[in-house]
């Protein structure tokens, strides 16, 4: 059916499109052909390339034949009467002259506009895909936070008035503009969890819950301490060993500090003979320590973030992420 529509368009239009087709097809099945050494493929694209130039050398002898245009003469040699030009009329009739000849089109003029406009259309098919913007269905979705409904949580949630759950936490961590406050407005979650811990050497007594996003260039965590230490005693346990970076500071009209601190890195051997694994010191991570209410009585949220690589990000992308998830948490009633 495609090959008889090609039929009814004129010689002129006809030709250069099957030179373009040809061409294009011929010299990347050629191209994919070689790279992946599929020499069926290459015998393919040789066929395009050899009917591509026949059809070359037929406009070429076309153009030629209407270039150098020769009479057009009768079986016996004599000349057609359409190229004999009267050199006389007939006694007393005036002579007319004949309206002037249709102008056939430019032969060589259609050739150049059809390859210019094929050539123009393979060039977008070809760059299509580079020059336009991302479909944005192709973008994975963000990581979401698994349900926790249903999971049993540890004695000292019952005890702690109004805890929250590592849920909760996940719910109000993973927001849509989390990575903006990173400093990263492009990167999505790739991974959301909560998890209902207790702290550690309170044999089960203290609740901790905790919450974890990551993202390609940085990973947040926000956890949940409700014990009695206040801010300003956690700030005097950190001068007292004498930890760098320390930084009070107010966060919605509590008392807060930032400090930093080394993750664990936890290196396991799978190979022959390994019989275990290791523990070291992973990059370096930043916290703000935030009271749970604006008196310090006891207890406080850990904003902790940490890359990889190591970097972090400004003091102030900790202060952002704060004073935007801790109005949505529910405050523990005493």
């Amino acid at each position: 059916m495609l090959g008889f529509l090609f039929r009814l368009l004129p010689f002129w239009v006809r030709e250069p499109l099957f030179i373009v087709v040809g061409s294009v097809f011929g010299v990347r099945i050629m191209y994919l052909a070689l790279r992946e050494e599929e020499w069926a493929a290459a015998g393919i694209g040789v066929v395009f390339l050899v009917v591509t130039a026949a059809r070359v050398h037929t406009v070429v002898q076309a153009l030629r034949a209407r270039r150098n245009p020769s009479p057009a003469a009768s079986v016996d040699g004599a000349v057609s009467d359409a190229a004999v030009q009267p050199h006389s009329q007939v006694a007393g009739q005036r002579l007319v002259p004949d309206p002037d000849p249709e102008k056939e089109p430019n032969a060589l003029g259609q050739a150049v506009a059809a390859v210019a406009v094929f050539a123009a259309l393979g060039v977008a098919l070809w760059l299509g895909p580079h020059l336009l913007p991302p479909d944005e269905d192709s973008t994975p979705p963000a990581a979401s936070c698994s349900s926790g409904e249903g999971e049993e949580l540890p004695s000292a949630y019952d005890k702690t008035s109004q805890a929250v759950t590592g849920d909760e936490l996940c719910k109000a961590l993973n927001r849509s503009d989390l990575a903006q406050l990173l400093g990263t407005p492009a990167e999505t979650a790739t991974m959301a969890s909560g998890t209902n811990n207790t702290a550690p050497l309170t044999d089960g007594k203290v609740a901790q819950p905790a919450a974890e996003v990551q993202f390609d260039t940085y990973t947040v965590n926000v956890s949940a301490t409700y014990n009695k230490m206040s801010i300003a005693q956690y700030v005097k346990l950190m001068e007292f060993g004498e930890e760098p970076d320390v930084k009070t500071l107010s966060v919605l009209g509590r008392p807060g500090v930032l400090s930093s601190d080394h993750t664990v890195a936890l290196e396991f051997n799978l190979g022959s003979g390994g019989s275990g694994g290791s523990v070291g010191q992973g990059p370096l991570a930043r916290t703000l320590s935030v009271a749970l209410d604006g008196n310090d009585r006891g207890g406080y949220y850990d904003i902790t973030v940490w890359s990889k690589s190591g970097a972090l990000p400004d003091d102030s992308a900790l202060l952002d992420i704060a004073e935007t998830i801790l109005p949505t948490i529910h405050e523990r009633t005493l």
